[in-house]
């Protein structure tokens, strides 16, 4: 059977993907490679184009804001406090009225935060610029950038920090294959929280990087930012008594070794700054217009101001 993989060159998508395979489907990725990667797509074939291509796409085929409880459930209110989670709580209503009125079975899947790498160190996380937490602290324990800013001391937590969910990309993979059987065996459309159920700061995710690659992370206290939730961790009940599914990856020493052992493995051999596209990484063999552009510590590229007409 062929299933279409929407976004499937990213970095969860990938994971799904391969996911698939293994559980004997056969994955069409369709991606526009905006973010995704051509390489990553590797366990079927690619169309590359764009979901607001309509004929293209019928040619192909033939959330929650501030939260008031933790853990939080499928049931909790939903108020987002930003147009990405506007975006995913929109998405979610149009697949309740689509399916009310074409009869479409459907699984809305709530992420945590994904995190981690392939076991197999086949595919992982890759972002241009990074700014998620694990791979930012990873980068810097390998001196690939200065520091890692974390949001000051504003939280009702042991260490200050903000509490996160994270759970292994590999495990939300999975997830997308128990839906899909589970729709196919005539299951009833349902949103699903996918997460752990435990909570980490950001201190804790600094140490377990510390202990995986044996050097120091260098941070810097930063104010927090506006609408950051202070604790964001599911209540995975529902999708384990759903879908019978459990994470088997999700510890956080799992998460950051794979994580790293990825990066050690696929980081550019050169470093720098792609002038086109602020904050992107430079591949080895590229030229790198080190005189031009600065990484700041928040890992963003900034243009140097001239130099032309002064003294040396």
């Amino acid at each position: 059977m062929r299933i279409l993989v929407t976004g499937g060159a990213g970095y969860i998508g990938s994971h799904t993907a391969k996911a698939l395979a293994q559980a004997g489907y056969e994955p069409v990725v369709f991606d526009n490679l905006s973010e995704g990667h051509r390489w990553a797509v590797k366990w079927g074939p690619l169309v590359e184009g764009d979901l607001s291509d309509g004929a293209l796409l019928r040619h192909v085929v033939a959330t929650y804001g501030i939260p008031r409880s933790v853990p939080i459930t499928e049931s909790h209110s939903q108020i987002p406090i930003s147009p990405y989670g506007e975006s995913k709580r929109a998405v979610e209503r149009f697949l309740y009225w689509y399916g009310q009125a074409y009869g479409a079975d459907w699984m809305a899947l709530r992420y945590f935060n994904a995190a981690g790498a392939d076991p197999d160190g086949e595919i992982g996380e890759d972002h241009h610029p990074e700014t998620h937490l694990i791979p930012t602290a990873i980068q810097a324990a390998l001196g690939e950038r200065p520091v890692v800013e974390i949001y000051g001391t504003e939280y009702p937590t042991p260490d200050g920090t903000a509490i996160r969910d994270y759970v292994h990309v590999t495990d939300l993979a999975n997830a997308h294959v128990l839906a899909l059987q589970y729709l196919l065996g005539g299951g009833e459309s349902a949103a699903l929280n996918l997460g752990t159920g435990e909570g980490k700061s950001v201190r804790e995710v600094i140490a377990a990087v510390e202990r995986v690659t044996g050097q120091r992370v260098p941070v810097r206290e930063a104010a927090r930012r506006s609408g950051d939730p202070r604790v964001l961790v599911a209540d995975p009940a529902k999708a384990g008594r759903v879908l019978s599914w459990s994470p088997q990856y999700s510890s956080l020493e799992t998460i950051v070794e794979t994580a790293s052992r990825w990066h050690k493995v696929h980081a550019p051999a050169a470093s720098g700054l792609d002038p086109d596209i602020p904050g992107r990484l430079i591949q080895a063999g590229e030229e790198s217009p080190a005189a031009r552009y600065a990484m700041t510590g928040s890992g963003t590229a900034v243009e140097v101001p001239s130099l032309e007409g002064e003294q040396e």
